[in-house]
């Protein structure tokens, strides 16, 4: 019997995003009230949730065969891992989120240098100490479990490290930001001895593929009209698809079927152009992959 690939799904704020995303994939998993352990539809894989912030090392000893987790908790554990797959999601927006120093709005502190004996709050403690001592600044890194912003607020400390996706948090706290450490993303990453499994890699690699091709079907929109063959090149002129667009003629006619793939946010600027150039009855429709 062969075994199951041990996924594991990270707990907190990404999980909602992450059970939505393999739904988009093709897989339906199903958190069952406080069990670890979700069930999914897929008798190949046995799935685990568990803290992002621990994820890594979880997959690193082999107790996971893969899961996701953001790069910057992989930088903070120092996790020795294959990174099958950069995956750029959250609750909030389609964009990396940031590592950023901020400090009171207030505050004389302009620039890294300025926080030499200062005392930093943050959750990622270990990558804080080794960035400021790459730069030989010393620095107190003291750690934060939530509510990081309001110890610099309070005067706990003189500076927070914090993770920050729009900056809205971080401006309604009244601080401003002074340095960027690292961006970061989720990234699907995977044991090693588990990847020289040819098994294991190959359902590594289709979770990696489709997880994708979910990500970017979100982006994409599919659009298809009809075209009168004399102003066919003037609409074909008009659409930036990802390869050429399907053409088909209509049965018994001069009109062809137009259809393609195209970025979701040139839509609303594209789909007057095409009309005023000829096209006729478009639709939009949304995809749940593009590979």
């Amino acid at each position: 019997m062969k075994s199951k690939f041990k996924l594991g799904i990270p707990k907190g704020s990404l999980q909602n995003a992450t059970i939505a995303l393999f739904k988009r994939s093709g897989w339906h998993i199903n958190v069952n009230g406080r069990s670890y352990f979700p069930e999914i539809n897929d008798d190949t894989i046995e799935c685990a949730i568990c803290r992002a912030q621990e994820m890594s090392r979880y997959v690193e000893s082999g107790t996971l065969d893969a899961g996701l987790t953001g790069k910057d908790w992989i930088a903070e554990n120092s996790s020795d891992v294959h990174v099958a797959a950069d995956l750029v999601y959250s609750k909030v927006s389609s964009r990396p989120a940031r590592w950023v120093v901020a400090v009171p709005y207030d505050s004389p502190i302009k620039k890294l240098e300025d926080l030499s004996g200062k005392k930093i709050a943050t959750e990622l403690t270990e990558f804080t100490r080794r960035y400021f001592a790459e730069r030989n600044i010393k620095v107190e890194v003291e750690f934060s479990w939530g509510a990081t912003e309001a110890k610099v607020v309070s005067g706990l400390a003189d500076a927070v490290v914090e993770v920050t996706e729009t900056e809205s948090t971080i401006k309604a706290h009244g601080l401003r930001i002074i340095h960027e450490l690292m961006q970061t993303n989720t990234q699907l990453i995977v044991n090693h001895k588990a990847w020289k499994d040819p098994q294991k890699r190959k359902k590594a690699k289709d979770i990696a593929l489709l997880l994708k091709g979910a990500l970017l079907g979100e982006k994409m929109v599919g659009l298809k009209m009809n075209v009168p063959e004399d102003k066919m090149d003037q609409v074909i002129d008009l659409l930036p698809s990802l390869n050429a667009p399907t053409v088909a003629s209509l049965y018994q006619s001069n009109w062809f079927s137009v259809e393609i793939v195209v970025n979701s946010d040139t839509v609303r600027d594209l789909i007057p152009k095409l009309l005023k150039n000829g096209a006729e009855g478009i639709i939009e429709y949304q995809l749940n992959k593009v590979v």
